[in-house]
């Protein structure tokens, strides 16, 4: 018998999908304060996929664990998209593609 050793935060029907194939797997349900460490480091292990494949696939899931650290955080989605929101209409967006070089005073 196989056995691989993840230790990582999943989405919620990866163990229904794990059972489904004929397999077993062992879960845990994480307290808050270590839900927030895992998901902080899945932000990263995204990030690390996009930067990889950058693909659309792997900026949904990028934006999935961002959402989901935002209401881990007490954040609604709402929240998260007003304060966006604000900061484009305060600072702008992106989509110039402006490359500051250097400010001169």
């Amino acid at each position: 018998m196989k056995e691989i050793v993840y230790n990582k935060l999943v989405r919620d029907k990866i163990p229904a999908i794990i059972e489904a194939d004929g397999k077993t797997c062992e879960i845990e349900i994480l307290s808050d304060e270590v839900y927030l460490k895992m998901i902080d480091a899945k932000l990263d292990e995204e990030l690390a996929e996009y930067h990889k494949d950058q693909n659309l696939e792997e900026l949904a899931d990028l934006l999935e664990v961002i959402h989901a650290a935002a209401i881990a955080r007490g954040y609604s989605i709402e929240e998260l998209e007003e304060l966006r929101a604000k900061k484009v209409e305060k600072r702008g967006g992106f989509q110039e593609k402006i490359l500051l070089k250097k400010v001169i005073e």
